[in-house]
């Protein structure tokens, strides 16, 4: 049986000579950044460490870009933001044992955001593997355990032919829907040892399409085709797949309200007649999302947030398409649809049958008008004041990442995104710390836009140190740093539950004064000149702070 390879790209005489003499002095870190580059990459993040020196010496022999963070956790948040601000893979480079291990929090937001992040590590020498316990410097018993429970997939390097292999699948890997993190781990002495190796060309890691099963097309359309009271809940799935215009057209052609879950921000538009926009920590909405005949959830697992702290009791059928697999009928029963939601909205936007129904929008308006005299009888002027004045100062296309605060609390309800792919927070995790670095990340992505972060005091803290970073590469971001003296959410909490409030309150320092060491001008604002002040911070070049202090309060939950 003949193959025929005429299709295949021929070398020329002088690319062929390349191949066969190899230039001198590349070692496994030089096929690393190759295969990085054949790959597509243009920008790394990362923190160099001992057994990763390798790595980071190939680099300067390449065309890459670096972008070094001072805290590892810090480095993986910005590789997140700039995995879901690209839609491309975002290499993470680090140390072995400590450095790979403080970017596991990181990590995890990753995966629970479905944010396409290769993390590279090294290893102790491949003499110290196998569980021996040999003394090695950072060494673990089993450093691939550590990880293996957060990343999608990990990738095991012991010889340096492996590695363009191994970084190739693990790309494939964090590209395939539901995108993640994944991991490849490399001994230092093969990141160190001199290689003949020819220099590594362009690659094919292509991820596989997830495509939904047509006999479950076919009965979903025929329920959303009959249906009485349709609702559609959009989750991150919509956002991650760039799946919003078709999610507006199905909305459209069958009539159906649209919630968006907090990790779906942007995926409708906010001011939609059909929008019930994000809303889900209130029970009038979960009211109308139970009273659906046939409710639609795409790309969510409707997890806790979701689904008003598991409080939601649908009456319907539900339809589910996720491309997680797991998460299939993890909460509740429903038709399952395994798939990419960018193809299951477009095969089900072709299914299905046009249906009117001219009383939709008004059922929306009267939701949303329950909703609002609930918050204005809590009387919170200064919390809607203080998010009104971001959303004003805010460009329309600038992205913006908010770390666990209660401001981040507000604006997942109540903050109009305008557009898909600019809201970002770490509600899926709930780590502390993401706002900063990930708007770092953001801002390397696309130095043409500025970009917002978000923190409360005590998460500004974690991440201090980027301030640095922030000034060393120049970067048009700007920090809200709303300043209450604690961690005011958990302040909250604990009063609530148990009448005072026990290791909440912080001594923090002058914040103004602190962003001005490094070099980054701050100014120190009010609820009222807010607006403006943000609005100067983000149209000047490079970094800036403002900070507000402030004592912000949340609305009344509805789930308790």
């Amino acid at each position: 049986m003949s193959h025929d390879h005429d299709d295949r790209p021929q070398l020329t005489a002088a690319q062929a000579a390349a191949v066969l003499t190899p230039p001198p002095g590349r070692n496994g870190g030089d096929l690393v950044v190759e295969s990085l580059q054949g790959l597509g990459a243009t920008t790394v993040f990362g923190l160099p460490g001992q057994h990763a020196l390798g790595m980071f010496d190939a680099l300067r022999r390449s065309s890459l870009r670096y972008v070094g963070l001072r805290v590892e956790n810090n480095a993986g948040f910005a590789a997140d933001a700039y995995g879901r601000i690209t839609g491309e893979v975002a290499p993470l480079l680090l140390s072995t044992g400590p450095g790979a291990l403080t970017s596991l929090a990181a990590l995890q937001e990753a995966a629970a955001a479905s944010a396409p992040v290769l993390a590279i590590s090294s290893q102790v020498p491949t003499a110290g593997l196998g569980g021996g316990r040999h003394g090695y410097l950072h060494e673990l018993r089993d450093q691939q355990a550590s990880v293996r429970d957060i990343v999608k997939s990990v990738h095991t390097v012991r010889s340096a032919s492996q590695i363009p292999s191994a970084i190739a699948a693990a790309w494939e890997s964090a590209l395939t829907a539901p995108h993640g993190p994944v991991w490849v781990e490399i001994p230092q002495d093969v990141l160190l040892a001199e290689t003949t190796l020819p220099v590594v060309s362009a690659m094919d890691a292509t991820p596989r399409e997830l495509y939904p099963r047509p006999e479950l097309t076919i009965a979903a359309a025929h329920l959303l085709s009959n249906a009485e009271r349709p609702v559609i809940i959009a989750g991150g799935g919509v956002v991650r797949s760039d799946a919003s215009g078709k999610l507006r057209a199905l909305a459209e052609k069958v009539d159906a309200p649209v919630v968006t879950t907090f990790g779906g921000k942007g995926a409708f538009p906010w001011e939609h007649p059909l929008s019930l926009r994000s809303w889900l920590e209130d029970r009038h909405t979960t009211d109308f999302l139970e009273d659906a005949d046939v409710l639609l959830v795409v790309g969510s697992g409707l997890g806790e947030l979701s689904s008003n702290y598991h409080t939601f009791r649908p009456r319907g059928r539900v339809i589910q398409i996720e491309a997680d697999a797991g998460k299939l009928e993890s909460n509740h029963p429903a038709l399952g649809i395994h798939s990419d939601a960018r193809e299951a909205l477009a095969e089900l936007l072709e299914a299905v049958e046009l249906r009117e129904d001219a009383g939709a929008a008004e059922r929306v308006a009267t939701l949303l008008e329950k909703v609002r005299v609930r918050i204005d009888a809590q009387e919170l002027t200064l919390e809607q004041q203080v998010l009104a004045a971001v959303r004003e100062a805010l460009p329309d296309a600038s992205p913006s990442f908010w770390d666990m605060t209660i401001l981040a609390y507000w604006a997942w309800s109540a903050f109009d995104a305008r557009r898909p792919n600019t809201m970002h927070s770490a509600q899926g995790a709930g780590g502390l710390g993401y706002g900063f670095p990930a708007a770092i990340g953001a801002a390397s992505a696309d130095a043409t836009t500025p970009v917002l972060a978000v923190s409360g005091d005590g998460g500004a803290m974690y991440s201090i140190a980027e301030l640095a970073t922030a000034r060393q590469y120049d970067l048009p971001l700007t920090w809200l740093i709303v300043d209450d003296g604690g961690y005011g959410i958990l302040r909250e909490y604990m009063t609530g539950a148990f009448g005072e409030a026990t290791g909440t309150e912080l001594s923090r320092p002058d914040f103004v004064a602190l962003a001005e060491s490094f070099g980054v001008p701050a100014v120190r604002t009010t609820p009222e000149s807010l607006a403006a002040d943000l609005g100067k911070a983000l149209a000047a070049p490079g970094p800036s702070v403002v900070v507000l202090p402030a004592l912000l309060r949340m609305f009344e939950p509805t789930h308790l």
